[in-house]
């Protein structure tokens, strides 16, 4: 497989795992610095970038999802929207920093658009949470292989 494959592969891989499909782009950014071959920097920045552009999607549904809230067939009752939202509207924009985490980062995007957070707010506040969780997670990889 060629190199730039192996990127766009992890760059595909980390994008899906920002939407609600579920996908471990980690596990494929540690097998991918544990074979040695590649720049941690690099892997890092492109998992990243995958990342944040798939939880852009995220922001980008939750902008149009408000109108299909009362339809039989929308898959999320508007009591657990309403929640969603008010739980948003406590902790704020902050809260994007957790959009890392599983099962709860990727509805956290979604609601962000929902409520409007401005895209530049949206996108430097996920950046940071995504790039650190991937970093962090290199340099634990790093230090194991010594």
């Amino acid at each position: 497989m060629t190199g730039l494959a192996i990127y766009a592969g992890l760059f595909a891989m980390s994008f899906i795992a920002a939407t609600i499909f579920p996908m471990q782009s980690e596990a494929g950014l540690v097998g991918l610095i544990l074979t040695g071959e590649h720049s941690i920097v690099l892997l890092v920045a492109v998992a990243s970038a995958g990342n944040v552009l798939g939880s852009l999607l995220n922001w980008l549904l939750g902008r149009g999802i408000e109108r299909f809230r009362d339809r039989r067939w929308f898959p999320v009752g508007g009591a657990v929207l309403d929640r969603a939202q008010g739980w948003y509207r406590r902790y704020g924009k902050w809260s994007l920093l957790a959009s890392w985490l599983p099962v709860v980062g990727d509805p956290i995007t979604v609601v962000a658009g929902v409520l409007k957070e401005p895209l530049p707010t949206f996108l430097a506040l996920v950046t940071i949470a995504k790039t650190a969780r991937y970093a962090v997670l290199a340099v634990a990889t790093a230090g194991v292989m010594g």
